[in-house]
């Protein structure tokens, strides 16, 4: 294992690109074969379904949640531990501003499909793509999302021209009805800690509230932190009886970086942590964006309360997961995959 020491943070240890190993099934294998057996032709038919026909017809965003739903209940997603900063159990319905809504950005944790199946059956968000050297993103749809959690994300954006590349304040400013997802690691992980983010969240208006979103699931092993395992992922999904979701959403913050009054507020009300390893991840993030290149919109460097907004939704994902936040991020994980392909 020493050739994979480089893909493990150096402060912490965390190697947040390895897949997540299932438990042995032991005696109950028959049971988990026979499960996989009957969901996984039911999970690929309702799917496609929805895909292909539901998703195209006019049947509303109720509609669409409650197909979604059903995708999530065949494979055993019953369970959903769903919790709110600052609101009591029981009293959600009391508080719905301090769930995302329309007009609002959702900055959630990246580790499944199921994550953006999750997010559309709840909040029917529109998704982005982010990439580590720009702020602008590529809307996509919940499939492309999806299939972006079982493939490698490209480190550099697509050349202009061959995909319309926007900043997260247009896509709110055209679809004031809707909320945002933005995926700011860039690519999945398995959980084990939050990798850099991409400083496309910075272009959110002042005013709008962005929500970080955890999401966990248990078991673990339905993570995709290696692409290309459909196979793998889709034995582990739906060969359990029953898997959960814990669902944890922060207060909202906002992108204070556009606004100095409100910078220096943030400052009094919300001091910055910086995190503890060796690594500071902030200035790979940096150092990354100065190195790239290419035919979209890049920046050279962050401004300090640029710093601190990625900073503070960094440390919410963080905690919210209760993990740490890591110093690896697309490029290394590109190199990780080179070195586990060979292995295979």
């Amino acid at each position: 294992m020493e050739k994979y020491g480089a893909f493990r943070d150096k402060g912490s240890g965390i190697a947040p690109f390895f897949p997540v190993p299932s438990e042995p099934a032991g005696i109950s294998l028959p049971v988990h074969a026979f499960l996989a057996f009957v969901r996984i032709p039911l999970l690929i038919g309702v799917s496609l379904v929805y895909f292909l026909l539901f998703s195209w017809l006019p049947i509303g965003s109720l509609g669409k949640k409650a197909a979604l739903w059903c995708i999530l209940g065949v494979p055993g997603i019953w369970w959903v531990d769903l919790q709110v900063d600052g609101v009591k159990r029981g009293s959600l319905g009391r508080n719905s501003g301090r769930l995302p809504h329309a007009g609002s950005v959702i900055a959630s944790s990246y580790t499944s499909p199921i994550d953006a199946l999750y997010l559309a059956a709840i909040f029917d968000p529109l998704f982005t793509r982010s990439f580590p050297g720009t702020k602008q993103v590529q809307q996509i749809s919940l499939w492309q999302a999806m299939l972006d959690a079982l493939l490698l994300t490209p480190k550099d954006p697509p050349i202009l021209g061959s995909a319309h590349l926007v900043d997260v304040a247009t896509i709110l400013k055209e679809n004031p009805d809707r909320c945002v997802a933005v995926f700011p690691e860039c690519t999945t992980s398995n959980g084990r800690g939050i990798l850099p983010f991409s400083p496309s969240i910075l272009t959110v208006p002042e005013k709008r509230k962005i929500f970080p979103v955890s999401l966990r699931y248990t078991p673990a092993d339905i993570t995709t932190p290696v692409p290309g395992s459909y196979i793998t992922f889709l034995w582990n999904l739906c060969s359990r009886p029953t898997h959960t979701i814990r669902v944890r959403i922060a207060e909202a913050t906002y992108n204070t970086s556009l606004s100095p009054s409100l910078s220096a507020a943030s400052k009094e009300m919300q001091p910055v942590r910086r995190p503890s390893y060796e690594t500071n991840f902030l200035d790979e993030l940096q150092a990354r964006i100065k190195q790239s290149n290419g035919n979209v919109d890049r920046i050279d460097e962050l401004s300090a309360e640029e710093v601190e907004v990625l900073d503070r939704i960094g440390e919410a994902l963080a905690r919210l997961g209760r993990v740490k936040r890591v110093g690896l991020g697309v490029e290394d994980k590109t190199k990780f995959v080179r070195v586990w392909s060979k292995r295979r």
